[in-house]
């Protein structure tokens, strides 16, 4: 487990298997040099917006430090997580703001973060300008939807046991990061069902 400090004694962990999985499938360090090359070093307090609902992603970001999570809203308001990000990961509502569409979800800093982001703009340009990195992105999005639907079909096939023991065997540190309210929604169960299953785990133990 490799260590990365975030912050004045605010670690984070970059599991040997990464929480997204697509990171192990794209060209990882193309991504960054465009990121931190061609994008300006912003800052996000914790709970300010990277990505608002109904509005046109503007960047494109690569994390340097804290935490964020995919957040979609139901037609009475409740939050649900989509997804969570942290340590070297990238932040964009991908692929729809390639396109000029609105979001459907929200992109929050759980944590006071710095990111590199680039203009979705000058993304789309550098796509067309630059054929070698255009395949980049092209395989960059297979991967991404790989990982979205792996866990769709998760949802179906394994139980919120199974969900939460993969969870807390792959990134036992997860809990550190995120509040329990955003790890039980990420696992679409109730917090207090996500305790109960701490509780029975550290029972075993």
């Amino acid at each position: 487990m490799l260590t990365i400090y975030c912050g004045p004694s605010v670690p984070y962990y970059l599991m040997a298997e990464n929480f997204n999985s697509y990171i192990e499938q794209i060209d990882f360090e193309a991504w960054r040099e465009v990121c931190v090359s061609k994008g300006t070093l912003r800052h996000f307090a914790k709970g300010e917006e990277f990505v608002t609902i109904g509005k046109v992603g503007r960047y494109i970001g690569y994390i340097v430090s804290g935490a964020l999570k995919y957040v979609a809203c139901s037609a009475d308001g409740t939050e649900h997580v989509m997804g969570l990000v942290f340590g070297n990961g990238f932040a964009a509502d991908w692929p729809f703001c390639l396109y000029g569409q609105k979001a459907k979800l929200a992109i929050v800093a759980v944590s006071d973060c710095d990111i590199y982001c680039i203009p979705t703009n000058d993304f789309n340009r550098l796509i067309d300008t630059d054929p070698t990195f255009k395949d980049i992105v092209m395989h960059s999005t297979e991967a991404v939807y790989s990982t979205v639907y792996d866990r769709y079909v998760d949802l179906y096939v394994k139980t919120p046991q199974q969900r939460y023991h993969e969870l807390v065997t792959n990134h036992p540190d997860l809990f550190d990061i995120f509040s329990l309210k955003d790890i039980a929604s990420f696992l679409n169960i109730t917090p207090t069902h996500l305790s109960r299953l701490r509780k029975n785990d550290s029972k075993q133990c």
